[in-house]
């Protein structure tokens, strides 16, 4: 039997259903049911494991399992010997400082402050970064009740729209101390392994098909210069004579949220039969 590749996904949480429906698109097969904690794809030679977003990094870099997915934040909390590779774009969050009246504070008031956060290990890197001698009070939830509880004189938390710190009576303030999102990483110093960088390869294809769509549109000759001076592509757009005489028809990639704004620009050039499609796979 051929040795599997092993990684490991979040089980639960914001990161877990984006990880599955991407590792979907790129075409392994994945769990249907969120009890199940291991999930084998004898076509792709790949074995996932489904664990606390946590203890990803952990298993990760004690080189147990080969590569995993989870979010920047765990993954440099955890302090494990492992090496961000890929970012894939969903679970955005920061990772910000906060308090009652924060809004009128800097990071040098939390100077002999006692703040709570769950990420113990971020925070003291970086007081150490900043020169900043305060008092870290490890939480395993409810960061924000923690100031009213007179627990800490401060928090540091993740923040996705900071409603939840706003309605504890907490402001925000200070630069961000991480912008996180989800990640791919591996064994910190892993030589090149064929299956993880197919799996890089797959997941780049998916970002490139959720960022672009194909386009297609007819054009007089005379125009095609300013037609592909809107829509680019790649290496350069596919350009084909039509049974009209003069006009030509062209396929090119590109930027899905401009994909409307170019089809105007086009029309106003003369363009027309312009269609958008949606691209499900590619590899660049």
């Amino acid at each position: 039997m051929p040795e599997m590749l092993r990684i490991a996904v979040p089980n639960k949480g914001q990161l877990s259903e984006p990880a599955v429906e991407m590792l979907r698109e790129a075409g392994y097969r994945q769990r249907k049911s969120s009890r199940d904690l291991v999930m084998v794809d004898p076509d792709n030679e790949t074995e996932f494991f489904f664990l606390r977003p946590k203890d990803v990094a952990v298993y990760v870099g004690e080189g147990i399992l080969q590569a995993g997915i989870t979010g920047r934040d765990m993954l440099l909390d955890s302090a494990a010997p492992v090496d961000e590779i890929l970012a894939l774009g969903f679970g955005g969050s920061t990772f910000r400082f906060a308090a009652p009246g924060g809004a009128g504070m800097t990071l040098e008031d939390l100077q002999g402050k006692r703040v709570a956060t769950s990420f113990d290990e971020i925070l003291r890197v970086h007081f150490a970064e900043k020169g900043i001698d305060a008092r870290v009070i490890h939480l395993d939830g409810a960061v924000e009740s923690s100031v009213k509880l007179g627990v800490a004189d401060a928090v540091a938390d993740v923040v996705s729209t900071g409603t939840t710190l706003r309605q504890a009576g907490l402001e925000i303030f200070g630069d961000p101390i991480l912008e996180s999102e989800a990640v791919v990483i591996r064994p910190r110093g892993a030589g090149e392994d064929p299956k993880v960088e197919t799996l890089l390869r797959r997941l780049r294809g998916v970002l490139v098909a959720r960022d672009y769509v194909m386009m297609d549109y007819d054009v007089h000759a005379e125009q095609l210069e300013d037609a592909v001076a809107l829509t680019p592509g790649m290496e350069g757009p596919t350009v084909s004579p039509l049974h009209r005489e003069g006009w030509v028809a062209v396929r090119s990639m590109v930027p899905r949220r401009q994909a409307q704004a170019i089809m105007d620009d086009l029309w106003e050039i003369g363009a027309r039969a312009i269609l958008v499609t949606d691209i499900y796979a590619c590899r660049l």
